[in-house]
C-alpha cells in the first residue's frame, strides 16, 4: 500500500523542483510560485520526492493519479502467480462429499503452483483425545493429491490444529509453467499484431 504523500499546503519545502503538468521540468522554483502555477492549472501540487535537494514535485489531479497507482499495484498483484501460501482447513469429522471437494481446491492451488497448507482443527476437548482422527483424514489427503503434490512438512501439532504443507509437484510445476509460459506466447503474439 502506498502511503499518502504531502500535497499543496503540507508541502513544507522553501523551494521545489518542479514538473508541470505536460512532464516538463520548470526548474527549482519557491514553493508559492509553485503553488500558484497548480491552482492556476486547476490541479494538484504533489511532492513525489522528498528525498530531493530540492524535493521533486509535480502538478497533477492528486486523485486521479493515486486511483492509477492503485490499480497498477491490484494488476501486478493479480498477475502474481505462484509461490504463496494457501490454507485449507479440515474438520476430523468431515464427510466424504465435504472432503472430496476441499481435496479439489488442494488440487487447483497446487496445480496454479501454490503450496498449501491443510490444517485439520480441533475444536472441542474430546476431538483433540483423538488426533488419529485428523492423521487418518490428512492421510486421505495426500494419497488423493498423489502425483499432484509432495508433502513438504509432515503433519505436526500446532495448538488445536493438526497441519501438514504440500507444495506443487514436478507434473504441477511444470503445468504452472506451461500456463504462463502459454500467457507469455500469447502476449508475445499479440503485442506482434499490434506492430
Amino acid at each position: 500500500m502506498r502511503k499518502e504523500l504531502p500535497i499543496n499546503e503540507r508541502i513544507r519545502a522553501r523551494e521545489v523542483r518542479l514538473i508541470d503538468q505536460n512532464g516538463r521540468n520548470q526548474g527549482v522554483v519557491p514553493l508559492a510560485k509553485a503553488l500558484a502555477m497548480a491552482r492556476e492549472a486547476g490541479l494538484d501540487l504533489v511532492e513525489v520526492d522528498p528525498s530531493g535537494n530540492p524535493p521533486v514535485c509535480r502538478i497533477l489531479d492528486y486523485g486521479k493519479w493515486k486511483y492509477q497507482q492503485e490499480k497498477k499495484e491490484r494488476e501486478a498483484r493479480r498477475h502474481h502467480k505462484g509461490g504463496e501460501l494457501h490454507e485449507v482447513r479440515l474438520r476430523p469429522n468431515i464427510g466424504q462429499h465435504d472432503l472430496e471437494f476441499k481435496i479439489k481446491i488442494v488440487a487447483r492451488l497446487l496445480e496454479g503452483g501454490d503450496k498449501v497448507r491443510v490444517a485439520v482443527r480441533f475444536r472441542r476437548g474430546r476431538e483433540m483425545d483423538h488426533p488419529e482422527r485428523g492423521h487418518e483424514v490428512l492421510r486421505k489427503v495426500r494419497e488423493a493429491l498423489d502425483g499432484i503434490g509432495v508433502v513438504e512438512r509432515e503433519p505436526v501439532m500446532e495448538g488445536q490444529f493438526l497441519s501438514m504443507i504440500i507444495a506443487p509437484g514436478r507434473k504441477s510445476a511444470q503445468k504452472a509453467g506451461a500456463a504462463s509460459g502459454k500467457r507469455e506466447v500469447e502476449k508475445s503474439l499479440a503485442q506482434a499484431e499490434e506492430v
